[in-house]
């Protein structure tokens, strides 16, 4: 069937549905599909369809935070294998952070799509793993070379002709801890590329490929448009910013971070000259990753019913030098790269925000917020391994109070139920709560941080906190306060002691890690907050009697539990 020699407004809807539920159900067949909590329950994944000059066409979201990470990591990836060396069955695997990756605990599975016998695209998906080797388990810990986090894969080729290559994936499950569901999630990656070559087949079958070319062509050249003309409505200026992670894993000093947005006739750059050099400690991102970054900021700022992919990408511009923090260069760690990246988006959210003030949100958790452990469980003398990142406030914004105990910045992470974890692994979480008082006060508050404590009660345990926030809490916006930082505690015989944001410790039985994350910044002045808001936030337990007199101004009847509107006159006059 001919392409078409002009486009029709009902075909363009049809194929630019089909092709981005191809990768929805790509992704549903990798979530049920997988064993680890992380990616079955938590969902931290990400797939994408690509034309056969390797430009974005459809992404599904299960983590925002992926964005642009895969439109850079693929090409990358499949220029350094060779596109001619991939034939119809075939799927190359890679988690290099400095070949176009981010972590190595991102590992990218790409497969060849072939239509009639010719190549039409590729399908990819990338999917963290709860462990690839390295220090420590689960793969975090502060690591000062990238050789110590874990085995790194360049492209290499996993499946030959629909079948898997058993020498490459030995050899891969041999440097890892997890290794039952480490392989079940790489099946599961196959799984989810098998589904997504056949959902484009049979779209091909149905309509033609030349028809699903043309058509994928005229999406990205439409969600070029479109983001163009969303770009040219936001108002111009330049806008800055500056920010820090509170340490880098070995010293306490923070590093800055800035940022510059120029919003002009050209477009939107993100400059990011300024941020420090990069650190021989876990705090370094790559390219991808802050690419990403300044991908969601962009996606943000636009109408949310813009497509992403080739269109959208090419109006993100970013400086980043290499070898700095947000650009490091090998050998580099870069296993707290999403850790910096999160909180780069909220430094630029922080420089919009004079522009902007009805969308952007006072400081946010913006953190990834890692906890990762590993011990060989008594039951079945089996090693395992687990990790989840935690979450924290977000950021009060005008009209709105902050979320409380949600993912933040691209997050999109579920939290995982205590069931399913005590059920899987030999612990127990002992506490899993909101933190009263952490709230960022503001005319609308953050929101509130989650507690949540592990004890391993009758084994050796090796623990990691890879996280951040203990010494600067998110910041406020309009004259709102700050978020209450975070504090990572050890309760060894009943005493609590303070930990790092970014240490690994040996647990002794009974030992219980504890993990207290910050809450959002407020926004705006706090003795402006509706009373009637306050009292809420008392009777429900977010906010105590002391901090809404203290802080809001705020007079509340403990016998009646009703507002005290004449002591509330007196504390605000």
């Amino acid at each position: 069937m001919p392409a078409p020699d002009r486009v029709d407004p009902i075909a363009f809807e049809v194929i630019r549905n089909a092709l981005l539920e191809a990768t929805e159900e790509m992704a549903i067949a990798l979530r049920r599909s997988a064993y680890s909590t992380n990616i079955k329950t938590r969902a931290d994944f990400s797939c994408v369809l690509f034309d056969r000059k390797l430009q974005a066409v459809a992404q599904c979201f299960s983590q925002p935070t992926h964005l642009g990470s895969l439109a850079e990591m693929v090409p990358m990836a499949v220029g350094i294998y060779g596109a001619d060396n991939l034939l119809p069955g075939d799927a190359i695997l890679s988690n290099d952070g400095h070949a176009g990756g981010a972590h190595l605990n991102d590992v990218t599975l790409i497969s060849p799509v072939y239509c009639d016998g010719e190549l039409f695209g590729y399908v990819a998906n990338v999917a963290h793993h709860v462990d690839v080797g390295g220090g420590a388990p689960a793969s975090v810990g502060a690591f000062q070379e990238v050789f110590q986090e874990g085995v790194i894969i360049p492209p290499v080729k996993l499946v030959e002709g629909g079948g898997i290559v058993r020498d490459v994936f030995n050899l891969v499950l041999a440097q890892i801890r997890s290794k039952h569901e480490t392989a079940g999630d790489l099946r599961a990656q196959i799984a989810a590329n098998n589904t997504g070559i056949r959902r484009v087949n049979d779209l091909v079958q149905r309509v033609g490929r030349d028809t699903v070319a043309f058509y994928s062509d005229e999406l990205i050249a439409y969600t070029e448009r479109r983001t163009r003309t969303e770009i040219a409505r936001l108002p111009k200026g330049d806008y800055r910013a500056a920010g820090c992670i509170d340490n880098d894993g070995f010293t306490e000093e923070p590093v800055p971070l800035t940022a510059r947005i120029v919003i002009d006739d050209d477009g939107v750059l993100f400059d990011l000259d300024g941020a420090t050099h990069q650190r021989r400690a876990p705090v370094n991102s790559t390219h991808s990753q802050t690419y990403s970054g300044c991908a969601f900021v962009l996606k943000c700022l636009i109408d949310t019913d813009i497509p992403v992919n080739a269109g959208f990408y090419s109006q993100v511009r970013m400086i980043a030098p290499e070898g700095t923090v947000i650009n490091a260069t090998h050998p580099a760690p870069v296993v707290g790269g999403w850790e910096t990246q999160t909180r780069m988006i909220d430094v630029m959210f922080k420089a919009l925000a004079p522009a902007l003030p009805e969308l952007m949100p006072a400081g946010t958790k913006a953190m990834q917020c890692h906890a990762g452990f590993g011990g060989n469980d008594p039951r079945t003398g089996d090693y395992y391994c687990y990790l989840e990142t935690q979450a924290g406030g977000f950021g009060g914004r005008d009209g709105s109070d902050g979320p409380d105990a949600v993912q933040t910045h691209g997050q999109n992470t579920e939290n995982a139920p205590i069931e399913e974890t005590e059920m899987n692994y030999p612990l127990r979480i002992l506490r899993y709560e909101l933190v009263d008082d952490s709230d960022g006060a503001g005319r609308f508050r953050g929101g509130l941080g989650l507690r949540r404590d592990y004890q391993f009660y009758d084994h050796e345990v090796r623990f990691t906190v890879l996280a951040d926030r203990d010494r600067f809490g998110p910041h406020g916006l309009f004259g709102g306060q700050p978020g209450k930082t975070a504090s990572y505690v050890l309760v060894r015989d009943g005493a609590d002691r303070p930990l790092s944001s970014k240490v690994t410790l040996d647990l002794s039985p009974d030992d219980v890690m504890s993990y207290r994350t910050c809450g959002g910044g407020g926004y705006g002045p706090p003795e402006e907050r509706e009373p009637e808001r306050v009292l809420r936030d008392v009777r429900e337990g977010r906010v105590s009697v002391e901090r809404a007199r203290d802080v809001y101004r705020v007079a509340i009847d403990v016998d009646s539990w009703a507002l005290d509107e004449a002591g509330t006159a007196r504390l605000r006059s």
